[in-house]
């Protein structure tokens, strides 16, 4: 979501005017909070460690993965010999997730975060899927896979940069990285577009799906409730989509709350998405072997992996799943990259930009038990 150019500059314009006296723009500020302490917090949260020392450490690396609506749906239960991470119910996305899809592609996320973690520091792990009590992700230490180090680096570093990319396109040899991110995980395929009409086509699915979505009352209800729309409220929550992380100005909640109605329309969502996707280099698709939580879960794990791939390389990714939410564009979209009959999972598009402000987490204590 974007604030159009001329409510935004109006925005600003009336903010300098009206809280020009000293006592209301203390009370603005207050209202807000500081971006530079929350830039300050946010680094604290992605602190880099060298080797990870305890349990708590695995924690605080798994949460740092990608999930939708930074919603962070997950409980970690640790045991002797094993993590276990369980779906949140509190934090389900019912409108835009309805069965659950994304809620098990985040924690396939943080699985594999939590795993590179525990090789660096000498565990070993292997991930699993336990179907018992509604499911659960397993991440259970002894022999596994060798540690990767710099897949290990990248993720305090990995962001969804959702902003204009430069439009710089990407060699042979660092698509055969992104590719062989994914080929670790086994049941799930990668499809990369490159070729500009392929892209084009996705774009129009996506676009489809964009203007189905803010069509929408109940997925627009839910999105605003997600919405941080200042430093105060993103850390006090330490979830949701901060509006700075877009490049959106920061404001009081209670304005938000009331503009966003204003500003959030399917033409200028859609203006936004094909202007991005026109900048970014290509568009990855994958797809899982099947339609149920584990493999949901495993598709996850494998874009994390591209994900922290793409960061070691210095590339930026952000998700543009609209085609996979909503459930008639699934069949357009699976012809389209050569899976048909199969669910497509994720839509991620990449390439060379700017960083951005990172997301808050929660903190540990928040997500164990």
């Amino acid at each position: 979501m974007a604030w159009p150019t001329g409510r935004r500059t109006l925005l600003i314009g009336a903010g300098a005017c009206v809280f020009a006296g000293g006592a209301a723009a203390l009370g603005w500020r207050a209202s807000i909070g500081s971006q530079a302490d929350y830039d300050d917090a946010v680094a604290d949260m992605r602190r880099p460690m060298a080797v990870p020392s305890d349990m708590r450490d695995l924690v605080r690396y798994a949460t740092l993965a990608a999930n939708s609506h930074n919603s962070q749906p997950w409980r970690f239960r640790v045991a002797e010999g094993h993590i276990a991470i369980s779906p949140d119910p509190t934090r389900r996305l019912a409108a835009v997730d309805p069965d659950d899809h994304h809620l098990w592609a985040s924690l396939g996320c943080a699985a594999e975060n939590l795993a590179l973690a525990a090789r660096v520091g000498g565990r070993g792990a292997t991930v699993g899927f336990d179907p018992r009590d509604g499911g659960a992700v397993t991440v259970t230490f002894g022999d596994g896979p060798v540690a990767e180090p710099e897949l290990f680096q990248a993720i305090p570093l990995r962001q969804s940069t959702r902003a204009d990319y430069d439009g710089r396109t990407i060699g042979t040899s660092e698509l055969g990285a992104l590719a062989a991110s994914v080929a670790a995980v086994p049941g799930v395929d990668l499809v990369l577009l490159t070729d500009r009409p392929q892209i084009n086509r996705l774009r129009d699915l996506i676009l489809a799906g964009n203007s189905v979505q803010m069509g929408d009352p109940a997925f627009r209800a839910e999105l605003k409730a997600w919405l941080r729309f200042n430093p105060q409220s993103a850390l006090s929550t330490g979830d949701g989509l901060f509006s700075a992380l877009t490049g959106n100005p920061t404001i009081p909640t209670a304005l938000g709350t009331r503009l966003v109605d204003m500003v959030l329309n399917p033409k200028d969502e859609n203006d936004k998405c094909a202007r991005q996707i026109a900048s970014s280099a290509g568009m990855a698709v994958f797809v899982a072997e099947r339609d149920d939580p584990e493999h949901w879960m495993r598709a996850g794990r494998a874009s994390q992996r591209f994900a922290l791939t793409a960061t070691r390389l210095g590339l930026k990714h952000a998700f543009l799943n609209q085609p996979v939410e909503v459930a008639r564009l699934r069949p357009d979209l699976a012809a389209l990259v050569g899976t048909p009959g199969r669910r497509p999972n994720l839509v991620m598009r990449f390439g060379h930009g700017a960083a951005m402000p990172f997301s808050a987490r929660r903190p540990v204590e928040a997500v164990l038990g």
